[in-house]
């Protein structure tokens, strides 16, 4: 409170320099542009307590700024207006747009189930699978980019090779703790581009991944393990695990429109009923 006094009273002190008044000494005006005014009751709330005298000061002084050019700006945007321009009813539809939105998403938050089953998913792939050709080869792979110099490579080199389970858990824990870059995830499904762009230009493109489909190879400064699990090529399906996010978020789209038509329906339906709705014309 004692630093928001000492800023009305160093600017009254300034309004008396420039010989300009307030209107209300209480409600000190800090500027005028054309016909509109901003006031100190304006900025209520924008100084947080505690704060200094000279800094509040500050914050006030570039608000003001900030204000003078927006008024401007708005004045001279008024002078301009197209006579065609119907003001009020933009406002009116965008009011009416942001209250509809506000009640759809309260809607949506309240009433839509997002629980999506595993036999709707493979519904929906079914169904729609005609849509989702690759336009690129896809794989599910093992690779790791590490640094020669990096300490067990050789037992991991071991592990690689494998067929072991076990040996698979080591090699993701020793990839975790020492490679640069890793994908152990057998489930997942990548662009062959994707991959390539991990290694030196040229080891491995969507044209020669049929053929190196499993390779050890190193350049100056590091070491590239690669093994392809899976590869779909274009223009073949795609399949489920790698359009599912797209396709959970298709059908999650879908229930949340129908959601929104039903409750629409059902409030026009209670609204003729309760005899709210009339029309004043024959059709």
């Amino acid at each position: 409170m004692a630093a928001l006094f000492f800023v009305v009273f160093a600017m009254a002190l300034s309004a008396c320099d420039r010989g300009t008044q307030s209107t209300d000494s209480e409600d000190p005006l800090l500027a005028r542009v054309y016909d509109l005014q901003l006031h100190l009751s304006d900025m209520e709330g924008m100084i947080p307590e505690g704060m200094s005298s000279e800094d509040s000061l500050l914050i006030i002084q570039a608000f003001v700024q900030n204000w003078i050019k927006e008024a401007v700006l708005l004045h001279e945007a008024e002078r301009h207006i197209p006579e065609d321009l119907d003001i009020d009813k933009l406002v009116a539809d965008y009011r009416a747009s942001l209250i509809r939105n506000s009640y759809e998403n309260f809607l949506v938050e309240e009433m839509l189930d997002s629980t999506i089953s595993a036999e709707e998913l493979h519904q929906f792939y079914e169904a729609n699978k005609e849509q989702y050709k690759l336009e690129t080869p896809i794989i599910r792979c093992r690779f790791i980019k590490v640094k020669k110099s990096t300490p067990g490579l050789n037992q991991a080199t071991n592990w690689w090779n494998s067929q072991n389970e076990a040996d698979l858990a080591k090699l993701r824990n020793w990839a975790r703790q020492n490679a640069e870059l890793y994908r152990l995830d057998d489930k997942s499904w990548y662009k062959v581009e994707e991959i390539a762009a991990f290694m030196p230009k040229g080891i491995l493109t969507i044209d020669n991944v049929n053929s190196r489909r499993d390779f050890i190879q190193r350049d100056d400064e590091y070491q590239y393990f690669f093994k392809v699990l899976e590869l779909v090529s274009r223009p073949e399906t795609a399949p489920l695990a790698y359009i599912e996010e797209q396709a959970r978020k298709v059908i999650l789209h879908k229930r949340k429109s129908q959601l929104l038509e039903d409750v629409r329906n059902r409030i026009l339906d209670e609204a003729l009923k309760a005899g709210e709705v009339e029309k004043y014309y024959e059709q």
